[in-house]
């Protein structure tokens, strides 16, 4: 995606059945990332990141999405369980993860799939995309994120 292209809106729901779309988040910035599945290790170690860094995102004026193929029932599990603070968006269909090109083939064991690619997306308070993240390392991205962000507000 170039790095002035527009966000695409989307409305997907949270593990209470709640409507979220993009554009509700006017005005803010926004961290878009997706995930392949909740409760494996590496996206579970993004989402608690992503919660104990969510405040010094929101002094920055920036909301966190996680959006994932998983069931709304699946994302309420995994909120308990780890404590999550941050919105989990379930897109089951993976539409949404599919317009954002996070969606492609994969590895496992010698064994090839299509599945979810973890990628993140910065966007700005008018909704264009800034900055993206593909093949995204878990470790040192959260940090990583909030500085591009810090970043970008400054200039």
């Amino acid at each position: 995606m170039d790095k002035r292209e527009k966000a695409s809106n989307f409305c997907l729901n949270d593990f209470e059945g709640k409507k979220h779309c993009l554009k509700d988040f006017s005005g803010k910035w926004v961290v878009l990332y997706f995930y392949p599945k909740d409760n494996t290790s590496g996206c579970t170690r993004e989402a608690v990141n992503f919660t104990e860094s969510k405040g010094e995102f929101e002094k920055e004026g920036a909301v966190i999405i996680g959006i994932s193929k998983d069931s709304p029932k699946s994302h309420g599990r995994f909120i308990s369980k780890h404590a999550l603070e941050i919105l989990l968006l379930s897109d089951e269909e993976h539409k949404v993860i599919e317009k954002y090109g996070a969606w492609g083939k994969k590895k496992l064991y010698g064994r090839e799939y299509f599945g979810t690619v973890r990628s993140t997306f910065l966007i700005d308070p008018k909704g264009f995309i800034v900055k993206e993240w593909r093949k995204v390392k878990v470790k040192g991205h959260v940090e990583e994120v909030l500085e591009t962000l810090r970043e970008m507000k400054n200039k």
